[in-house]
């Protein structure tokens, strides 16, 4: 990769687009299963609705929505992504599902994709290759610079911890409950260039950060970041990822759009961060929403000031409404504050599951209903635990 290819490609303000990346399940034993070729090779034989490739075990694959300007537009591509894929696993005799982790399968039973970038991380990883067997959505949000994004994705951090919440789907890994909502970020915590990014404020300094890292040969392209939030050049985006894969679509689009009304509120009145004083408290609201998911606990790092995560989530629903308005997803956000207010996340969801059918193995086929659109029963919920301290 040269320095040139570096060069941040202009977007259009606010554009955004979905990666999601998908369990392949046999449908008999709810474990995950070889078939990421074959199913691409089939619902590529004909125009596919987005776009479908392979991931780093034959166990999954990631799909990825076209570039979109609105939440409704969004969810009906990805509505149409998600029917293409079933009706191809129906073929196979597959299933697919969402979900930030397999609740149960092993790590070392798993297949490298025979690509060259996959066999060079599982050469330079080793077995921590396998682990990341996990399921993320990656949300990317058009800038029109690269200091823009820059600036972005640093007045972004304050919300990674709701996204975090909103999203957890992953409570269940390698066969066991792990007391977490979002299990899943600490399978990308091993990788040595993962957590948050480096406090880098215009686009020639970070152009300077990464052609140092390159020279050392500690990286080779953009890819090597495992940040939770990172500038894509390539595309002339921010690419937020931090989400587990949710068990649905329909909510996968919902959190873009929460993710891109944030954007617009805060690209309305640029700025640049004021000092690396904003990450004083990053790590600890992360392990918080992680472990707790929408009960954590938030330490505002100036005020001292501590909050839920589902009260700063509610706080600022209210002030994104008037920029939900101008980019018509006031459904969306009224969808968020329903999940908040009743429902809460798909890691509570699949708890409640699993206590009903006392099988992992059920549960996985339950999400797999859930991903085809046939939504599961959803059990009897108790009110929601009120904790979020050791």
């Amino acid at each position: 990769m040269t320095d040139a290819l570096l060069e941040f490609a202009r977007s259009e303000w606010l554009s955004m687009g979905v990666e999601l990346e998908l369990q392949l399940i046999d449908r008999r034993t709810g474990d995950l299963t070889r078939g990421a070729s074959d199913l691409i090779a089939l619902v590529t034989k004909q125009p596919f609705p987005g776009d479908v490739k392979p991931e780093i075990t034959e166990s999954m694959l990631e799909v990825s929505t076209s570039v979109q300007q609105a939440f409704e537009p969004l969810r009906g591509e990805l509505l149409a992504i998600r029917n293409a894929l079933v009706t191809g696993a129906d073929r196979l005799d597959l299933e697919v599902a969402g979900g930030g982790t397999h609740p149960f399968q092993r790590w070392y039973d798993r297949q490298i994709y025979d690509r060259p970038r996959f066999r060079h991380v599982a050469g330079l990883y080793g077995y921590l290759a396998k682990q990341f067997t996990v399921f993320g959505q990656h949300v990317h949000i058009g800038c029109e610079n690269g200091t823009q994004a820059l600036w972005l994705l640093h007045r972004l951090s304050a919300y990674i911890p709701q996204f975090i919440a909103l999203a957890a789907s992953s409570p269940y890994f390698q066969g066991v409950d792990t007391a977490y909502d979002c299990s899943r970020l600490n399978s990308v915590y091993a990788f040595p260039l993962s957590g948050r990014a480096p406090f880098l404020t215009d686009w020639p300094a970070f152009e300077r950060f990464f052609a140092k890292l390159k020279a050392l040969g500690v990286v080779e392209s953009m890819k090597d970041f495992y940040w939770d939030i990172r500038p894509k050049p390539e595309y002339g985006t921010i690419e937020v990822r931090v989400f587990d894969t949710p068990l649905t679509v329909e909510r996968a689009a919902v959190l873009a759009a929460y993710v891109q009304v944030i954007c617009r509120m805060l690209l309305e009145h640029p700025a640049p961060p004021e000092s690396e004083e904003i990450y004083v408290t990053y790590n600890y609201n992360r392990f918080q929403a992680c472990r707790f998911g929408l009960e954590g606990q938030l330490i505002d790092g100036a005020t001292g000031a501590v909050r839920a995560v589902h009260q700063d989530v509610l706080a600022t629903l209210e002030l994104v409404r008037p920029h939900a308005r101008e980019l018509g997803s006031l459904d969306a956000i009224d969808e968020v504050e329903r999940w908040v207010r009743t429902e809460g996340n798909d890691a509570r969801w699949q708890r409640q599951t699993f206590q009903r059918h006392h099988s992992m193995a059920e549960l996985v086929l339950q999400s797999a209903e859930r991903w085809r659109g046939t939504r599961a029963p959803a059990p009897e919920m108790p009110p929601p635990r009120r904790v979020g301290t050791l």
